[in-house]
């Protein structure tokens, strides 16, 4: 389906970086916050991250965020906004390069300034091998063209700036943090530079290298460009799809793995199991031997969804994990018991289990937590052969499907890499700063794959099937895919 290039830009925004609490409008994100808050603040964010975090030091020594610690305490010398002290403390967070070990940016305050005529960097970047390009232009210059690489940015390497605004970003992997600057390039540019009026751009094109200024532009304005060029096709990472694409072969493109019908109901699965239900009945009564499950773009959600999917497929008892290792801390217990505060019934699920193990375990202690197992599907399930579908904006949850059917020998996995990873830390919970209020979310525990493997990466295809740089108006890898099956 082609659709603006914007919406699904806002859409991938809202669900990958924006998932703040439901009064975030209330913040004052202008108000003052004195050093001494700054300060008494940035010891328990430490502290609390010590304590809290599954492995904090896992990819960066104690000794280097130790210095970084004592040399930004030393500069919290003068007042700053809230805002200011949440960017302050959010890169402090990244550093530990964990994705899940972060203070969300509040994309209410980037929003708010959008919609009052703000102006940006009107182009989004396509990463790849850490050289950036064109991926979509809103700049309304002649000469850009989709694909052309972007050499310099105001006089410096465009590499330098993929740093500058990657330390923002909480990321296992530059991988990583290059697939969410797709997205948010434009607004660390902001966070950076401010408003500016216009950038000094190198850029190298099939006719060669070539300087050139693009103005910084209103949301209106791009909006007004996005609807003047002929669009490229971008997947709909707000719709779930379910068709034959021919005799034989059938396509679920099953969306996020949380309830899209129904936001006041984010975790129902009620309507998805429903939806897959139907879409498996279609396929069977059509005869269909091959399945493409399409995760590419998914930015993940539950296993309470996505298990009800797999059932289908799946000959045995699975699981999306084959340990769930878990920090005992204060801070993750208090998070938890907060959950079953707010809805009485967690306390029959998961989060009692949790609250049980959290009372026993002394802090500071691991505790595999026993995963249960999934059944297959009672009764008719689809016995042909199965094709996944990811890239590197395959996310969370749609990951670890995509472990599960490669690990369990389900499907064959095709694409490009996630960038997120199999075996990772996650099962964010979080603790506030008691002066700020500020949510600093911490990964609770380590997530090993189904298959045992301990390193943490990515899900790698069975079958690459490389993203074009530029794109085109077409599923170019789905059509590959196709192709591929064809033959």
């Amino acid at each position: 389906m082609k659709i603006s290039p914007l919406l699904s830009r806002a859409f991938i925004a809202l669900t990958v970086f924006a998932l703040t609490p439901a009064d975030a409008q209330d913040i004052n994100w202008d108000r003052p916050v004195s050093p001494e808050t700054q300060q008494s603040d940035f010891k328990s964010l430490y502290e609390g991250l010590q304590s809290a975090h599954a492995n904090l030091y896992v990819h960066r020594p104690k000794a280097e965020y130790d210095a970084l610690y004592k040399n930004m305490e030393a500069g919290f010398t003068a007042s700053m906004t809230l805002l200011e002290t949440q960017i302050a403390f959010q890169k402090f967070t990244a550093f530990g390069n964990v994705a899940h070990a972060r203070l969300d940016f509040p994309g209410e305050v980037y929003q708010a300034y959008r919609d009052d005529g703000g102006r940006t960097f009107p182009i989004y970047l396509r990463i790849a091998d850490g050289r950036a390009y064109v991926g979509e232009d809103y700049s309304g210059v002649d000469g850009v063209s989709r694909g052309d690489e972007i050499l310099k940015l105001n006089g410096a390497p465009i590499s330098e700036w993929l740093d500058r605004t990657a330390a923002h970003i909480s990321a296992d992997t530059p991988y990583i943090a290059h697939s969410l600057l797709e997205f948010s390039f434009p607004r660390y540019l902001w966070v950076e530079l401010g408003e500016v009026e216009e950038f000094d751009l190198a850029i190298r094109t099939d006719a060669g290298v070539k300087a050139l200024t693009v103005s910084a532009r209103t949301k209106p304005e791009q909006e007004a460009a996005a609807l003047a060029q002929t669009p490229a096709f971008v997947l709909d990472g707000d719709r779930r799809v379910a068709k034959m694409l021919d005799d034989d072969l059938a396509y679920l493109r099953p969306g996020p793995f949380y309830n899209i019908e129904d936001t006041t109901a984010f975790w129902d699965n009620t309507r998805f199991i429903a939806f897959i239900e139907g879409a498996f009945g279609e396929f069977m009564e059509a005869g269909a031997e091959k399945l493409i499950i399409d995760l590419r773009e998914n930015p993940g959600g539950d296993s309470s969804f996505s298990d009800h999917m797999i059932a289908w497929i799946a000959d045995e008892p699975f699981r999306f994990a084959s340990a769930f290792l878990i920090k005992s801390s204060d801070e993750a217990a208090a998070s938890n018991q907060a959950r079953i505060d707010g809805s009485p019934e967690a306390a029959q699920g998961v989060s009692g289990l949790f609250a049980k193990k959290y009372a026993e375990v002394p802090r500071g202690e691991i505790f595999d937590f026993d995963i249960p197992y999934a059944e297959p599907r009672d009764g008719e399930r689809f016995d042909g052969d199965v094709y996944v579908l990811i890239n590197r904006h395959t996310y969370s949850n749609a990951v670890n499907v995509a472990s599960v059917f490669q690990d369990y020998g389900w499907g064959v996995i095709a694409g490009e890499k996630t960038s997120d990873m199999a075996t990772t830390y996650g099962a964010m919970e979080t603790f506030e700063l008691p002066l700020t209020g500020l949510q600093v979310g911490f990964p609770k525990a380590h997530i090993i794959r189904a298959s045992g493997d301990k390193k943490s990466d990515g899900v790698t295809p069975d079958w690459t099937i490389k993203t074009p740089i530029a794109a085109t108006q077409n599923d170019d890898v789905l059509q590959a895919l196709i192709s591929r099956l064809n033959d």
